[in-house]
């Protein structure tokens, strides 16, 4: 059995059962808030266990490392849809430990890139482009790092109203223990 035909198989009988009822909810988020996190399989759970969140608590936006690698790149533009559509108040913007982005050796994956049949002319083509590989696979030095650079495009995002407080944190994959790296509240303080 593949992997596709066990989740169709899993998927029928809970719709069967209905399962689902016990995460019924809007599309507004409760809380208010929206998160841009790392997709991480270890914060799957964990995440929203550890905040407390239920099914329709906040809008969790997930990419690796939790990096904003553009103003005006999809995630960014989830962020937005969160606070002017969806209601959110606040955003948060959560790496974690051990992140695999953490010194990311983007010339090693251009390498496996190669190693799965992808041709130097492609990699050329791109890079005559304007997509600079060295950017679009930027990692950072450490995960403190990473968050700071994401909350400060999203507090400086000429779209993004300056009223809402954006908050950075790390957490720990294991025990779910979150250390403040900025608060929004206090930012905010110190602009005025």
């Amino acid at each position: 059995m593949t992997t596709v035909s066990s989740i169709l198989e899993f998927n029928k009988q809970f719709v069967e059962d209905k399962q689902y009822e016990a995460y019924l909810t809007n599309k507004s988020p409760d809380n208010r808030v929206a998160i841009l996190t790392c997709m991480d399989t270890r914060l799957v759970e964990l995440l929203p266990k550890a905040l407390n969140l239920r099914n329709g608590d906040a809008k969790i936006i997930k990419n690796a490392g939790a990096i904003l690698t553009q103003p005006f790149g999809s995630a960014m533009r989830s962020i937005l849809v969160a606070v002017y559509e969806l209601g959110a108040k606040e955003v948060l913007v959560i790496g974690h430990e051990g992140c695999g982005m953490t010194n990311l050796d983007y010339k090693g994956m251009i390498e496996k890139f190669k190693d799965n049949g992808i041709s130097e002319e492609l990699l050329s083509t791109l890079e005559n482009s304007g997509i600079k590989m060295e950017r679009f696979l930027r990692g950072f030095k450490s995960p403190q790092e990473g968050v700071m650079h994401s909350v400060n495009i999203i507090r400086k995002h000429p779209l993004m109203p300056s009223h809402t407080p954006v908050h950075g944190f790390i957490m720990n994959p294991e025990t779910g223990k979150l250390t403040t790296i900025t608060d929004g509240y206090e930012f905010q303080k110190s602009k005025k």
